[in-house]
């Protein structure tokens, strides 16, 4: 009887070990499942680089810098599940201002959209697609101003992301503020993908 007694306790025991295990399994493949998804929506561009240095095209020609002012080329995969549209901003978060400063805001970008050409960021918008709205940036322009930190400076980050909205269009007026628009931006969000470059002189 002892023993009939000793085995049904093993075997429940047997039974609780395999029920945490599947626990512990079934969370992993979740988490793992998770992590794929998340990265799925990413942003590269051949002209510049997780990590690296701008180069003279990417800085600022004006407050004493004397680069080509030339944006570069971007490209995204498709953003998460009900992605209407994107906006695209260009960020740095060490310029001495407090709040940090905006090189290049853009938004209203189609859903069926997923890539800017090198040099996109002009004025006149003449490369970018149709409907995109690009919005004032700290320089005052309403297209992309490139890097420009003051001398001596360690390097500052230029913080390059994509942002998958919820909605087809942000309505602001043209002359919205960068923190407006980044309101509205992170208001409608499903998702974002960064690419940080570095820059000092």
């Amino acid at each position: 009887m002892v023993a009939q007694q000793v085995n049904v306790i093993n075997r429940t025991q047997g039974k609780v070990a395999m029920i945490k295990q599947c626990k512990v399994l079934i969370f992993g493949l979740a988490v793992a499942a998770s992590s794929a998804l998340a990265g799925e929506f990413s942003l590269t561009s051949q002209t510049i680089h997780e990590g690296a240095m701008l180069t003279n095209e990417q800085v600022f020609n004006g407050f004493g810098c004397s680069g080509e002012n030339i944006s570069p080329d971007l490209k995204w995969t498709s953003g998460p599940s009900g992605t209407k549209s994107y906006a695209l901003t260009v960020y740095d978060p060490d310029a001495p201002t407090g709040s940090g400063w905006w090189h290049w805001i853009a938004y209203n970008i189609p859903a069926n959209v997923t890539e800017f050409s090198k040099n996109a960021g002009t004025e006149d918008g003449a490369l970018l697609p149709a409907g995109v709205v690009q919005g004032r940036s700290d320089f005052g322009s309403y297209s992309f101003g490139g890097a420009c930190p003051p001398e001596g400076d360690n390097a500052h980050r230029y913080i390059f992301t994509v942002h998958a909205l919820k909605t087809e269009h942000i309505e602001l007026p043209k002359d919205a503020s960068a923190a407006l628009i980044g309101f509205m931006i992170n208001a409608n969000s499903l998702g974002k993908a960064t690419l940080v470059a570095t820059y000092g002189r």
